[in-house]
């Protein structure tokens, strides 16, 4: 028998098969294509034939019913002046009453020096050494590494890296001083502010909190004025980072003229698990090293120099519920080790917060089309009964570039799926996670400046920012590009963009 023929003749039996099924799917995208062009450009549709018509009759005009127009309006001179009164009002409550624009001047991710790095191989040998874990604990250490997503260049802290460890609370405040001051040091190098013009300090660390706070410690180290409105924001997870911004951008409303420092970061030193309670050893594989120093501005005149101007900010809290409040817990175990445990729920938790936080964001941000298609399928679903799933809205058409929190490789994954997204999309997050590991609330701007290293973002790109957080939170911010956006000096990424992005093992 010839079987090379049988197997060409069946394989392409399968291809004319698949080809009806691929033109369908083509089809059906060129469909949805035209469906959404049509409803977002309905109005222009509908103005221009209206504007045909105006324009016509004004042809029609001549100079004797422009006169007839004038001395009408002479005779009607209390009209005019009460419309004129009226409007002039209208415009002036609207100027005093719209939200000052906040824009994003630039921003800066620290970079750990490289002994600071800590390969797997590294990391377990430590691990091993120290005396603390049992083999199941350093077992289970290694399969998390493994399925992290984290490469074999992060950092974890100097106090890390000793056998035995030394944490302190003097090597915790130095992690702190490193992180926070190597920022704020490059971001006002890039924008010559100086740190006297600062009005707004916010300063978020979840799990190291001394006394006094890191906003004074940063106030101290660079001098700021005695008038500066500082807050320190703690245990507010790795979505704290959004927070910030929304705090700051609060403070900018009702201090006018004026400049916004935030500064996200976490702290290792102190926070290190040395037990054998599993749920407590993961945020030993996520976590590393990293921080991020942001300037913000209500100056008008800084729009010409800044990257982006904040559209959005939307925030949502699941503490209420017992589950999502406890399934990030600071606790001690059974033999009064302290850490942080996560909960198995974590995930589904998060698709709930997710959900929620979407459904107020979506309005906001989405196309009408997408809304429509969104309130259909939710209308058929109540009145009629019908066993459809609810309809996914797509976030593609409303947002370029997404900065998804690098918690771990589980978050990204489950995000992917569920707003339908391209591998392109979550790459900044999985490179971040790769390269940098979990940095708390600074992770998503470590994100956003891959997308810049890689020269992506060009102006008028809208960019969501999204994070989860103990409590249980999770916060969205929406950025929208000024201009074409570059790398700034000394960018996290500068030496090693060109490597990126690596393949990952499945």
């Amino acid at each position: 028998m010839d079987t090379d023929g049988g197997d060409a003749v069946g394989v392409q039996i399968q291809q004319n098969r698949r080809l009806p099924d691929f033109l369908q799917s083509v089809n059906l995208k060129y469909v949805k294509l035209g469906y959404h062009y049509l409803v977002s450009n309905l109005f222009t549709l509908c103005f221009v034939p209206l504007i045909t018509v105006i324009s016509v009759e004004a042809s029609r005009f001549n100079i004797d019913d422009l006169r007839q127009l004038w001395v009408h309006l002479q005779y009607n001179l209390v009209s005019v002046v009460i419309c004129s009164a009226i409007l002039v009002f209208g415009l002036t409550v609207y100027i005093m009453t719209r939200p000052t624009p906040v824009y994003l001047v630039d921003y800066a991710c620290y970079r750990p020096p490289d002994e600071l790095k800590a390969p797997y191989e590294k990391f377990m040998r430590h691990s091993r050494l120290q005396g603390d874990f049992d083999e199941n604990s350093l077992e289970f250490q290694r399969k998390i590494l493994e399925r992290s997503g984290l490469g074999e260049e992060t950092y974890v802290p100097e106090a890390m890296h000793f056998i035995p460890p030394r944490p302190s609370m003097a090597a915790a405040r130095e992690e702190a001083e490193q992180v926070m001051y190597g920022a704020l040091d490059n971001l006002f190098s890039n924008t010559n502010v100086n740190p006297k013009d600062i009005g707004v300090l916010v300063v978020n660390c979840s799990l190291f909190n001394p006394t006094p706070s890191l906003s004074a410690m940063i106030i101290n180290k660079y001098k700021l004025r005695g008038n500066i409105r500082s807050f320190n924001l703690g245990g507010m997870g790795c979505s704290a980072g959004v927070i910030a911004i929304d705090l700051a951008k609060d403070m900018l409303q009702v201090n006018r003229n004026t400049y916004a420092v935030v500064v996200s970061t976490e702290n290792i030193t102190q926070n290190w698990y040395f037990g054998n309670k599993k749920s407590m050893l993961i945020p030993n594989c996520l976590f590393r090293v990293g921080g991020a120093a942001i300037l913000l501005s209500n100056k008008s005149r800084d729009r010409r120099r800044a990257k982006y101007k904040l559209v959005h900010v939307v925030r949502t809290h699941k503490g209420a519920d017992d589950k999502a409040f406890r399934c990030v817990y600071q606790e001690q175990d059974d033999d009064g080790k302290t850490g942080v445990s996560l909960s198995k729920d974590l995930m589904a938790i998060a698709g709930g917060a997710l959900k929620t936080n979407i459904t107020t964001l979506g309005p906001l941000v989405l196309p009408i089309s997408e809304q429509l298609l969104f309130f259909a399928s939710l209308v058929a679903k109540k009145l009629f009964n019908a066993k459809v799933k609810p309809y996914i809205p797509d976030f593609k058409l409303a947002f370029d570039h997404f900065c998804i929190h690098a918690g771990g490789r589980a978050v990204i994954d489950e995000l992917e799926k569920n707003l339908q997204l391209l591998p392109v999309h979550v790459e900044a997050s999985r490179m971040t996670l790769h390269r940098f590991g979990n940095t708390s609330s600074s992770s998503i701007w470590y994100e956003l400046a891959y997308i810049e290293s890689k020269g992506r973002m060009r102006r008028g790109n809208r960019v969501w920012q999204i994070a989860f957080g103990s409590g249980f939170k999770c916060n969205s911010a929406v950025w929208e590009a000024i201009r074409h956006v570059k790398p700034s000096r000394n960018s996290p990424w500068e030496d090693c963009i060109d490597r990126y992005p690596v393949k990952l093992l499945s």
